[in-house]
C-alpha cells in the first residue's frame, strides 16, 4: 500500500468517524480523491527523482570539464614549448641558409637541401602555430566556462548558506535536542524531533511544533525557486494501535508528513513546491539499540533544494 493510498484511507477514516454511515457516493468521493492524489505524489516523486539525476549529472559534468581543461592547458603548454624549439631552429637554419647563399657554387647542392629542409620547417612552423592557436583559443573559452560555473556554483552555495542561516535565526528560541538546521549536499536539513511535533503514535502536530513550523514557512514562503521534501522517519517499535488506516510505522510516518505539509502550506508555502514522504524505520540516524538512540530516530526532516536552472542552462552551452 502506497503513501497516497494510505492518506486516501484516512480521509475515508475520518469521514467514518464523523457519521458511521458511509454511503455510496461518500465512498466514490475519496476513492476519487485517492487516484486523483496517487497521480500527484507519483509526479512530484519523478520531479524529484529527475531533479537528484539532473544535480548527480551535473556534479560529473563539472568534474569532467574540469578534467579536460587541466589536460587542455597541459597540452597548449607543450604545444608552446614545441613551437619556441621550432621558431629557435627556424631561425638558425634560416641564418645558415642566408650564408650559404654567399658561398660558392659548390655548395649549391647544400644550398638546396638545407633550403628544403627550410621549407618542410617552415610548414612545419607554420601549422604549430595554427595548432597553438587552436588550442590556446579552446583553453580560453574552457577557462570561461569553468569560471562561470564556480561563479554560480558559490552563488548557489551562499544561497543555500544564506537561507540556512536565516531558518536557524527564525528558530532560536527551539531547543537543540528539539531541532536542527544544517547543510548536506547542496541542501538545506531541518530535522525535528518527535517530542517537538507529536505525541506517542499521533499524527496531529502538537502546538509548539506548529509554532516552530510556521515559523519556518515565514522564511521559505515567498523564495519560489525551491524545491521542499517533507520525510517522516520512526523508530523499529512496532505501533501499538493498528487500524485500517495505519497498519505500521511506514503509514504512521506518512501520515505525519502529511500532517506537517498542510501546515507548511496553510502557513503560505506553495503547495506544488512540497512533497511529503515517509520513510519509517528504514532511513536511521542510529541503531534501534537504545532509548536514545530510539528517540533521534524519531524525526521528520524537512529538505530544501535550491533551484539548478541556471548551471543547467550553463552546461546546455557547452
Amino acid at each position: 500500500m502506497n503513501t497516497l493510498t494510505r492518506f486516501s484511507l484516512l480521509l475515508l477514516l475520518c469521514s467514518t468517524l464523523s457519521s458511521c454511515i458511509v454511503t455510496r457516493k461518500k465512498y466514490d468521493d475519496v476513492l476519487a480523491q485517492k487516484i486523483k492524489a496517487e497521480g500527484e505524489l507519483d509526479d512530484k516523486n519523478k520531479q524529484l527523482d529527475k531533479a537528484n539525476n539532473d544535480l548527480a549529472s551535473l556534479n560529473e559534468k563539472l568534474k569532467q570539464l574540469s578534467k579536460d581543461t587541466a589536460d587542455l592547458g597541459e597540452n597548449y603548454r607543450s604545444s608552446f614549448k614545441k613551437l619556441t624549439g621550432l621558431t629557435k631552429e627556424y631561425d638558425q637554419l634560416n641564418t645558415f641558409y642566408k650564408n650559404l647563399l654567399n658561398n660558392s657554387g659548390k655548395l649549391s647542392r647544400d644550398v638546396v637541401q638545407q633550403k628544403e629542409q627550410l621549407l618542410a620547417i617552415q610548414d612545419n612552423l607554420d601549422k604549430t602555430r595554427k595548432q597553438n592557436d587552436s588550442l590556446s583559443t579552446s583553453l580560453a573559452e574552457r577557462e570561461k566556462k569553468v569560471k562561470e560555473l564556480e561563479q554560480v556554483l558559490a552563488a548557489k552555495d551562499k544561497s543555500v548558506a544564506d537561507l540556512k542561516n536565516r531558518i536557524s535565526n527564525a528558530l532560536l528560541n527551539f531547543k537543540e535536542n528539539d531541532l536542527t538546521v544544517k547543510v548536506k549536499n547542496g541542501k538545506v536539513y531541518v530535522s525535528l524531533a518527535e517530542q517537538l511535533l507529536f505525541g506517542s503514535g499521533k499524527i496531529n502536530v502538537d502546538p509548539k511544533g506548529v509554532g516552530a513550523l510556521q515559523q519556518l514557512a515565514k522564511v521559505i514562503k515567498d523564495q519560489h525557486d525551491l524545491q521542499i521534501m517533507v520525510e517522516g522517519h520512526t523508530d523499529n517499535v512496532p505501533i501499538t494501535k493498528k487500524s485500517t488506516y495505519m497498519e505500521d510505522n511506514w503509514d504512521l510516518s506518512v501520515m505525519r508528513a502529511t500532517s506537517i505539509s498542510r501546515i507548511l502550506i496553510k502557513a503560505g508555502v506553495p503547495s506544488p513546491q512540497i512533497v511529503a514522504a515517509g520513510r519509517g524505520e528504514f532511513s536511521p540516524l542510529a541503531n534501534n539499540d537504545s532509548p536514545q538512540n530510539k528517540q533521534k530516530n524519531r524525526r521528520t526532516e524537512i529538505i530544501i533544494t535550491p533551484n539548478l536552472d541556471e548551471l543547467f542552462k550553463i552546461l546546455g552551452t557547452n
